[in-house]
């Protein structure tokens, strides 16, 4: 039996990329299912096209000129706290609050891996913070989508 990867469709994301023709690419696989991609060349291009609930995710390379990956998500989140962040890079590198990413994409990656990773990363729309433990770490609660829906 096959494995099906999940797709999203028609999602608004930020696209920051430093490497056109790795922009380019990205841009087309993404448009490819219906997103609208608004692309930025760097992070503080990026910061400048962002504004809460604009997006439903912002994807965004991890070295970049003027700000890196990592501190152009800790900005976002600052400004949006559950602002959905999917990096991409080629360290090793894991998502958590020390990135303030909901997801990371190693590179090389394929467009089963890319859907993959939106799905995921866009799960954490869904939680919504419990609270805290002694160490400062956040605990999310998993909200149903229809629940979600009815309370906007």
């Amino acid at each position: 039996m096959e494995h099906q990867t999940e797709t999203l469709l028609g999602k608004r994301i930020l696209l920051v990329e430093d490497e056109r023709s790795m922009r380019e690419t990205l841009g087309h696989l993404l448009r490819l299912d219906d997103h609208t991609v608004i692309e930025a060349n760097n992070g503080a291009e990026a910061l400048g096209l962002f504004a809460p609930d604009r997006f439903d995710l912002v994807l965004t390379d991890y070295v970049l000129p003027f700000l890196k990956g990592t501190e152009l998500s800790a900005r976002i989140k600052h400004l949006a706290p559950h602002q959905a962040i999917l990096m991409i890079t080629g360290h090793q590198m894991m998502a958590g609050r020390h990135t303030r990413v909901d997801g990371v994409l190693q590179k090389p990656f394929g467009q089963s891996e890319l859907r993959a990773a939106l799905v995921n990363a866009l799960k954490c729309q869904n939680s919504k913070p419990l609270g805290h433990s002694r160490s400062g770490t956040q605990f999310y609660q998993r909200i149903p989508m229809q629940a979600k829906q009815e309370a906007q």
